[in-house]
């Protein structure tokens, strides 16, 4: 959505093709199209294949359930399109990991076809080597690492254990998919990256598709979030002093164990800092986990979902304990903020590798010898890092660095220009 109106700001004609489920919930959270319209992007929808009582939460199932449902639909949609402005018709498919189909079905209409990568570049990059890494014998036809070892994909990059590689821990049925998409993506000629040179000048080295046009962080509307924002933790936190409150965020799919819950709960408690944490909602609105009966959390704020960006460009943020998720990073980056990095899956990782050890914007957060995160930890990590000076002038001197490559003159913001041109003839 933030490309969608990058585009239109550069006077695209765009329509966003979202599921008709996902509409209902975006629609839910944040009040309708109106804002969308506005900026010249128009929204249409497709049945994912599901039923309503489906569990949408299994992605595997609705991947699948996409794949067989939509491209028989697609070309209709495109007929349609085409016939309200028959001076203007679609001339480029963008799609997502996963919607390679899409782009199939663009290449019996002669349409150009491009791919926005919304993880790391460096996890596009992983997806990239998958043929070379099996050739090579670090992962096996599976996917799976054939021994411990540490790999780098290329000299520029962090130094990387295969265990760590995007597809571990997603599941065996994940590995192929990504394998085949990959293969269909091939015939490309521009893969997107939300990245910037500055962020991962070996991994966007990799490929002359790789081409980076981040940041991208000029959305004026909520449209792509799925749950409603809290904004009172705004005015809550104009109540805290400067750099003074820890942001706890694990973004919109990771999911904290109970016990795990449990000993973040009381690290939060024994912090005596100002906290605001993010304890977001199931499918079905309900939270899995119960607070231990020690946790009064009176200095801090606890909400379902936040407007993200606003609340890391608030001055009383001290640093953000996340998953590491590339859009939480791209944001924290942006706005200058320390990291305390609690990666749990795909490439969260890698993430983590370039906050603390290429980029040195933030510290890991340590297991103990069961798996878990302690209190302790938390707290010996939380004062480590807001006493850091090193550090905070690091992340300004990134964030810096990273928003010029999309101010007018900057790099992404040519390489954006330079799209658009090439989607339009």
């Amino acid at each position: 959505m933030q490309l969608s109106e990058a585009l239109a700001k550069h006077g695209c004609k765009i329509t966003f093709v979202h599921t008709e489920f996902s509409q209902k919930r975006a629609n839910k959270a944040s009040g309708g199209l109106d804002k969308l319209k506005e900026l010249g992007i128009n929204v249409v929808t497709l049945p994912d294949g599901l039923e309503a009582e489906d569990d949408r939460s299994e992605n595997m199932k609705v991947i699948e359930s996409i794949k067989t449902n939509m491209p028989p639909l697609l070309p209709k949609l495109i007929h349609d399109i085409n016939a309200l402005d028959v001076d203007n018709n679609i001339t480029c498919i963008l799609v997502t990991m996963n919607m390679g189909w899409a782009w199939q079905v663009a290449q019996t209409f002669g349409i150009k076809g491009a791919l926005l990568w919304t993880s790391s570049a460096s996890s596009l990059a992983a997806c990239y080597c998958i043929p070379s890494l099996i050739h090579h014998g670090i992962i096996d036809s599976e996917g799976v690492p054939t021994k411990k070892q540490e790999i780098q994909l290329s000299p520029n990059m962090p130094m990387m254990n295969p265990a760590d590689l995007p597809w571990t821990g997603l599941g065996k049925a994940f590995f192929p998919l990504i394998a085949k998409e990959m293969e269909t993506l091939e015939s490309g000629e521009w893969w997107l990256c939300n990245s910037t040179c500055d962020l991962e000048d070996g991994a966007l080295a990799m490929c002359p598709k790789f081409l980076p046009i981040g940041p991208l962080m000029e959305s004026e509307s909520n449209k792509s979030s799925f749950w409603e924002e809290d904004s009172t933790c705004l005015y809550w936190l104009d109540q805290q002093p400067p750099q003074s409150v820890v942001y706890v965020s694990f973004g919109s799919l990771a999911i904290v164990e109970p016990n795990q819950f449990k000993e973040l709960a009381r690290g939060l408690d024994v912090l005596n800092r100002p906290f605001l944490w993010v304890v977001r909602p199931t499918n079905d609105n309900k939270v899995n986990n119960a607070y231990p009966d020690e946790f009064h959390g009176r200095k801090g704020k606890i909400v379902n979902w936040v407007p993200q960006r606003k609340i890391l460009n608030h001055p009383a943020i001290a640093c953000f304990i996340s998953h590491c998720g590339w859009n939480s990073t791209i944001e924290a980056v942006c706005n200058g903020i320390p990291f305390l990095c609690w990666p749990f899956f795909t490439d969260q990782f890698v993430n983590r590798s370039y906050i603390c050890d290429v980029w040195k914007v933030g510290l890991n957060l340590d297991k103990d010898e069961n798996g878990l995160i302690l209190k302790g930890e938390i707290r010996k990590k939380v004062d480590q890092l807001l006493a850091n000076e090193d550090i905070k002038a690091r992340s300004l001197k990134l964030k810096e660095l990273t928003i010029n490559n999309s101010a007018k003159g900057g790099q992404s913001s040519k390489n954006l220009e330079n799209f658009i041109n090439w989607a339009k003839q």
